[in-house]
């Protein structure tokens, strides 16, 4: 028996057509030909585009540019999701923000550059996926092509010489290559295998996958809904009605009927908070309770929905997003008559929850005299109010809460049709309400007393404190496709990175003295330290089962080396 390793002959490339259907590339991507460009003609440019725009790199060239447009998405204010920033942005930046409303800067996602880089990439891979996976059939409908007459130009080769019959040892390689999970079949004197089919598998998978994900991301974009609602405690609750929302935006192509039918109030919001140590303030709990029912006469059921642990209605998903509290007002006219009797969420200024908003009394409320006026009272709240800490609170809980008052009366300007923040009050055509000192009338309550208004225009009690919290009512379909595109993805990358698809030989034929010659040869794909390896390992199991020839007890079992350049 005799040892051959791979050879300055061997790592030189082969004449064209030496290899044969053997050396044939083993990708499915299409081989690209350059047409003469005087003969191309109308057809032949547009066959021409078709390629450019169907190849990898293109693909990946648009996959580049549709990351570095969500760039200024990301850092840009956005007309869809907030108009108010995006008003104030081009206020702050007069001169900039003209050109960035040209080039659709402030509304990127809906773009005509954006959405023809979008169309173009999902083009893109689709006319790439689509002959691949066609070839890459075909290909599993073949088989393995058969050896190339020169077996030594192979980049990974050994030799050996044996006393089996040829046939013998083809049967033996053929189930050894079966048994190592190789695609193999008998080809005239030759076994012929292939493996690693799984590497394209992948490729394909990832494109596909990004496909996927570029539909889930579109048909989210144009079907999605997301709004927000305040409850407080003990309310009436929520129905997933458009006008019940207290701001709502929604894709182009989503319609009222597509709101999921459910409704849910809130039972009781549950905060609780660190006491002692660096971390005092941090909320430990932070959940809240509500009765949810589904269509209009679903039963009623109780859930608790929690940071990051949404209640999941259909296709809608509610998020809690913020907390706040609401102190129970009960407001009197100069006879006693109650006007106003509710709970007033005021927003939160800093993590302890210092608070502040308006109490607005519109109708119903007349003053001393009988004339029929409107009262704005300024609200400004500390859940725990400590000795000199008069303009903030010292924790977030309600360990001695404070509401300080400053009440109003005229006209709030309601009436006129311009928009007003509920949390502030518009004093134009508002009076203060003085002390008995003529400075303005401001007390501090706590739960249960009662601010007096002067010259018997009523009174102001402090009934006592609910919680109110935010909710954020989400409808984006296709997430879970998003989401299962995505994992395809990145398992079909790892596949076509890491699997590595190879072909071996195994000849056996009698020599001219009689006695049988081995060969074994491999081709990878691309230059792979493993072929040699594997190759090596599966010569030594063929030489157990086929020794080498006792005339030449002295030559070594067969080795596999690389061919010099080959990586090691």
């Amino acid at each position: 028996m005799s040892k051959t390793t791979t050879s300055d002959e061997t790592a030189t490339a082969p004449e064209e057509g030496d290899l044969g259907a053997a050396g044939s590339q083993l990708s499915t991507a299409p081989t690209e030909t350059l047409a003469n460009a005087p003969g191309l003609g109308v057809v032949g440019w547009a066959r021409w585009f078709w390629r450019q725009l169907t190849s990898m790199r293109v693909a990946l060239l648009l996959l580049l540019l549709v990351a570095l447009g969500a760039i200024p998405g990301s850092l840009i204010p956005q007309t869809g999701q907030d108009a108010t920033k995006v008003a104030d942005f081009a206020k702050a930046h007069p001169t900039i923000a003209p050109v960035y409303e040209k080039l659709g800067l402030f509304h990127v996602y809906s773009s005509v550059w954006f959405s023809a880089v979008y169309i173009l990439l999902f083009v893109s891979l689709i006319g790439c996926i689509v002959p691949r996976t066609w070839q890459f059939m075909g290909q599993l409908r073949t088989r393995p092509p058969g050896a190339p007459k020169r077996l030594t130009r192979l980049p990974a080769y050994t030799t050996w010489r044996t006393d089996a019959e040829p046939e013998q040892v083809r049967e033996a390689a053929l189930a050894l290559l079966k048994k190592r999970r190789f695609r193999a079949h008998l080809a005239g004197d030759a076994v012929s295998a292939e493996k690693g089919y799984l590497r394209e598998v992948g490729n394909l998978a990832f494109h596909i996958a990004l496909i996927v994900m570029l539909v889930a991301f579109a048909w989210g974009q144009l079907f999605k809904a997301e709004g927000n609602k305040l409850l407080v405690e003990g309310s009436s609750g929520f129905s997933n009605t458009l006008i019940a929302y207290d701001d709502f935006k929604s894709g182009n192509l989503f319609g009222v009927d597509d709101l999921n039918p459910f409704s849910f109030t809130l039972d009781k919001f549950e905060g609780t908070y660190e006491r002692t140590g660096p971390n005092r303030g941090t909320a430990r709990t932070f959940q809240a309770a509500v009765t949810y029912s589904v269509g209009a006469y679903g039963k009623d059921k109780r859930d608790v929905i929690k940071v990051n642990h949404p209640l999941e209605i259909d296709d809608s998903k509610i998020y809690l997003t913020a907390h706040g509290y609401a102190p129970v007002i009960t407001v009197r006219d100069g006879k006693g008559n109650v006007v106003f009797d509710d709970a007033v969420p005021l927003l939160p200024l800093d993590s302890n929850v210092t608070s502040s908003g308006v109490i607005r009394v519109l109708d119903g409320y007349r003053n001393a005299r009988g004339v029929t006026e409107q009262l704005g009272i300024s609200a400004f709240f500390l859940p725990t109010y400590t000795t000199g800490s008069e303009t903030a609170s010292t924790f977030p809980a309600l360990d001695n809460p404070v509401l300080n008052l400053a009440p109003y009366h005229g006209d709030l300007g309601v009436d006129s049709g311009i928009p007003q923040s509920v949390y502030q009050m518009n004093k134009t055509n508002m009076k203060e309400f003085k002390d008995s000192k003529g400075a303005q009338l401001r007390e501090n309550l706590k739960p249960g007393e009662t601010m007096t208004l002067p010259n018997g225009a009523g009174s102001v009690t402090y009934e006592g404190t609910r919680q109110w919290a935010n909710f954020q009512i989400t409808q984006q379909p296709g997430s879970g496709w998003a989401l299962g595109g995505a994992v395809a993805a990145i398992f079909g990358l790892a596949a076509s990175l890491f699997i590595q698809r190879r072909r071996v030989w195994v000849r056996a034929v009698r020599g001219a003295d009689g006695v049988t010659v081995v060969e074994m040869a491999g081709l990878g794909r691309s230059e792979s330290a493993k072929l040699p390896e594997e190759l090596g390992d599966l010569a030594g199991v063929l030489y157990d089962q086929a020794p080498g020839t006792p005339e030449h007890p002295d030559t070594p079992e067969p080795e596999v080396v690389p061919a010099e350049g080959a990586e090691k």
